[in-house]
């Protein structure tokens, strides 16, 4: 009778390293097109956004001091393929622009960022993004000092600095949205470990 050979340590070490290898590739290539797809879907917004601004009489319904005598007013919606959107944010030093929608889902963040809660008007804007190149990925080589460049559907420019970034806990939920931050940007690092919150005041104030 034959004897039953067990697989050595080493060969079953070896065929382990080898599945997670494997594993690793296939989450790094389904990340990569989910990047492509999400980078796509918002470029698509963006180029609908300005053949919309350019085949109508593209005038603000309220200007910036009416915002401010009347902050409570819901941030005006431009609807585009289904989805709505409140504005487009613009990051002149990764030479982003980026259309941002009206309400927070997973669904939605791979389409584009999405303002997670507040209101520009109020100065208390918080918005989340995927970690893709595309989107916010990059939010940390921005340095203090660096604009940012909100614009909403009438047209009115809201122009930030970055002041600082800071490092939340996936959970710290509170700790994210609170604070005297005019302008929040929010994504997570690599792995999903943590949460990158990066922190912008109004410019000349």
């Amino acid at each position: 009778m034959s004897r039953l050979k067990i697989p050595k340590k080493s060969t079953v070490c070896m065929a382990l390293g080898l599945l997670l290898m494997a594993a690793a590739l296939m989450l790094m290539l389904c990340n990569q097109w989910a990047e492509a797809r999400a980078r796509a879907s918002a470029e698509e917004v963006l180029e609908e956004w300005q053949s919309k601004v350019e085949k109508t009489e593209y005038e603000a319904s309220w200007q910036p001091t009416e915002y401010e005598a009347f902050p409570d007013r819901e941030m005006p919606v431009l609807e585009i393929n289904g989805q709505l959107y409140i504005g487009t944010l613009e990051i002149p030093a990764l030479e982003l622009t980026l259309p941002v929608m009206s309400q927070w889902s997973y669904t939605n963040l791979n389409i584009a960022p999405c303002r997670y809660q507040g209101t520009v008007y109020k100065d208390n804007l918080v918005i989340a993004a995927h970690n893709y190149w595309s989107h916010f990925g990059r939010l940390k080589n921005l340095l203090a000092g660096d604009e940012i460049i909100f614009t909403d559907t009438d047209g009115n420019h809201y122009s930030y600095q970055v002041m600082e970034q800071e490092t939340v806990e996936p959970m710290e939920i509170d700790r994210m949205c609170t604070g005297d931050w005019d302008l929040t940007l929010f994504t997570c690092t690599y792995g999903g470990q943590t949460r990158l919150a990066l922190r912008c005041g109004r410019s000349g104030e």
